[in-house]
């Protein structure tokens, strides 16, 4: 049975508007966890629900932002399927901008992000990656991040590059088809 793991990013939720989204189409082969904001503990929780899902069914990751990071790191570590929406590739560089207290956009709760959080993102840094498992969705009018250092960094994988649409990547729905049929086959495009 396919399962998948949507993995938000800094400063989300399971409960945001993409994660939602996902909820509603994928209804129950997808779970949605709100994360840490620590990277350790994010990347600690992502593994015990892979390994607790991995033997009884087949598992895609759905990364976005700071979770596509996450979902290339676990991709490779686990040998498993990604899907990646406008990934952060360089989230240790990015997230130095933020520094002090961040906020939650799901409740605009409040938290500390600082250099040891930041420093703690390159433990999950990959240099090589393994094309065929990833499908990775860019616009190209991101405000946050330059989408072309995902297309070069996954220049071998499958990446569908969009005009327009911005970091939360606009009509994501109108991926899902793409997302399933990606996900259930063995080689893909």
């Amino acid at each position: 049975m396919d399962k998948y793991i949507y993995i938000h990013g800094f400063g989300g939720s399971g409960l945001g508007v993409k994660a939602s989204l996902f909820r509603e189409h994928f209804a129950d082969t997808i779970i949605c966890p709100s994360l840490s904001y620590v990277p350790a503990l994010a990347i600690d929780t992502l593994k015990q629900i892979i390994e607790q899902m991995i033997d009884h069914s087949t598992v895609t990751l759905i990364g976005s932002s700071l979770g596509g990071y996450y979902a290339t790191y676990l991709s490779e570590h686990y040998g498993i399927k990604a899907v990646l929406i406008n990934p952060s590739t360089l989230p240790y560089e990015t997230l130095q901008k933020v520094y002090g207290s961040a906020f939650n956009y799901y409740d605009e709760s409040h938290f500390e992000w600082n250099e040891q959080h930041v420093h703690a993102l390159r433990e999950y840094d990959v240099q090589d990656v393994t094309p065929q498992q990833y499908l990775v969705l860019l616009q190209t009018e991101d405000e946050l991040l330059d989408y072309r250092q995902a297309q070069d960094k996954f220049q071998d994988a499958t990446v569908v590059v969009e005009e327009g649409g911005n970091h939360s990547y606009e009509n994501i729905e109108s991926k899902f088809e793409l997302i399933e049929s990606f996900a259930h086959r063995s080689s893909f495009l």
